[in-house]
């Protein structure tokens, strides 16, 4: 049930009527929300309904015993129990085939479960459950009273497939707050439903579908020039992909009066790594930073920050695959952003020149390095990484297979995330307050254009296979 499909949008509206008719009684409005997070996930495989649960109620229980226990021992021993279980969970799912394939190539012995594919990785799910625990052990948060309060927060179904990433302690107390939904903050969240539809079908599966997917695949029966295109044009399907999910999800959690973290921040025009981390996959980064990183040795020796932060992104760059294009794609960024922090120390932390012209070369500079990484992450492996990169070497560079309408989509594309934030919020505010026939004609246009535009059909968001 992908945020793209009928059926999404049928059980999201059935749930938005449901709440708010019982959300008077408030456990009726939050038991709601639990049965509808469960049938989601049933809606996926049974077995969750096994897995989640269960993983739930051992992470609460596990809060509690850590709120109470004063022993430091049995206290790591606790957040220690919690993270084996969940990083267990999410390898469960992730990597059931690969690790018992490879034990088979290994020791000729045949297991079933090498065969077992899971639809549905619980990678969110685990980061969110770890946001519990280890707050708890830190004394940053209490643990949370309403169990059903916290078992709508640690599974809530919009954030299942891709996030965003959301601490689990400021999500309950949103239950309790017995407010209603507003027109405007109803419009806002169809506006951006709507944005986010609008940046799936019309931007990135049309990029994707008419050269990226293709030269990717292939790239020694494409020219340097076409390769070199579909680099750049999948660094905006990509963009565009993951955040139209974004603001599928953040406008879904709205309807259900939940405010979810904003997970991008026009990436590409980001002045360094450190900067463009900052504004990609927001909630991600400030996990791997605040629960990995933070987590690590500190400042034993002066390289050990540096040592950390690569090591952090070279686990994050593993998380998406085991496969080594993965490992190459977050050591680049663990080594980019280790150089970044050194010059910052060596400058002693003081900002660089803001003069526009350097600033632009800044930008321009790190988003190549940026799209120079993405090969590595969309590759199929290594060998086709590499030959991307020939075919680009090659300087051979016609443009058989880049037609005028793709072209046209790719620029729309790099001047939507050019567009200052100010108009994007102008827009939202006068679609939000516009009336409600006027939002309705917008939404059946968008809809009319998915139609005739994207007319090959959804693909599967990109970050859910993660």
């Amino acid at each position: 049930m992908l945020p793209t499909t009928p059926e999404f949008f049928c059980f999201l509206a059935l749930i938005f009527f449901g709440y708010w008719l019982l959300r008077r009684v408030r456990m009726a409005g939050i038991g709601l929300i639990v049965l509808a997070n469960y049938f989601f996930y049933a809606k996926w495989g049974f077995i969750y309904l096994a897995l989640v649960p269960a993983a739930s109620t051992i992470d609460y229980l596990i809060g509690g015993a850590l709120e109470r226990s004063k022993n430091p021992k049995a206290r790591r021993a606790l957040v220690s129990g919690s993270i084996a279980m969940n990083v267990g969970l999410i390898a469960f799912c992730k990597y059931l085939p690969f690790l018992f394939g490879g034990i088979e190539q290994w020791t000729g012995h045949k297991f079933p479960a090498a065969n077992w594919t899971l639809p549905l990785g619980l990678s969110f799910y685990g980061f969110q459950a770890m946001t519990y625990t280890i707050d708890i052990y830190r004394r940053d948060v209490k643990p949370i009273e309403n169990f059903w309060a916290y078992l709508a927060s640690i599974s809530f179904f919009p954030t299942t497939l891709a996030g965003p990433i959301t601490r689990v302690a400021a999500l309950a107390p949103q239950w309790e707050k017995p407010k209603m939904l507003s027109s405007e903050e109803g419009g806002r969240a169809l506006f951006l439903i709507g944005l986010g539809l609008m940046k799936k079908f019309l931007i990135a599966d049309y990029l994707g579908v008419n050269l990226v997917n293709r030269v990717f695949d292939l790239p020694t029966l494409y020219s340097g020039g076409d390769v070199l295109v579909a680099v750049y044009a999948y660094a905006f399907q990509l963009y565009y992909d993951f955040s139209g999910y974004t603001d599928i999800v953040i406008g879904a959690g709205l309807l259900l009066g939940v405010r979810l973290p904003i997970n991008f921040n026009r990436p590409y025009i980001a002045e360094n790594i450190a900067d463009f981390w900052r504004r990609w996959h927001i909630s991600l980064s400030n996990w791997l930073r605040d629960y990995l990183y933070f987590s690590m040795p500190g400042k034993r020796t002066k390289w050990m920050p540096y040592i950390s932060l690569i090591v952090t992104f070279t686990i994050g760059g593993i998380w998406h695959g085991a496969n080594w294009t993965f490992l190459v794609w977050g050591l680049l960024h663990g080594l980019a952003l280790a150089v970044v922090r050194l010059g910052q120390a060596l400058r002693h932390n003081k900002k660089p020149s803001a003069y526009w012209p350097l600033r632009v070369a800044r930008s321009v500079v790190t988003f190549h390095f940026v799209v120079f990484a993405w090969i590595f992450f969309r590759a199929a492996d290594l060998h086709t990484a590499a030959g991307i990169l020939a075919q680009i070497a090659s300087l051979h560079f016609s443009f058989d297979n880049v037609t005028g309408p793709f072209l046209l989509v790719l620029g729309i594309a790099i001047g939507l995330h050019l567009t200052p934030k100010e108009w994007y919020r102008k827009l939202q505010q006068v679609y939000s307050t516009s009336p409600a026939l006027v939002q309705a004609a917008a939404m059946v246009l968008l809809v009319i254009a998915i139609e005739y535009i994207g007319a090959t059909g959804a693909a599967p968001f990109i970050y859910t296979k993660f």
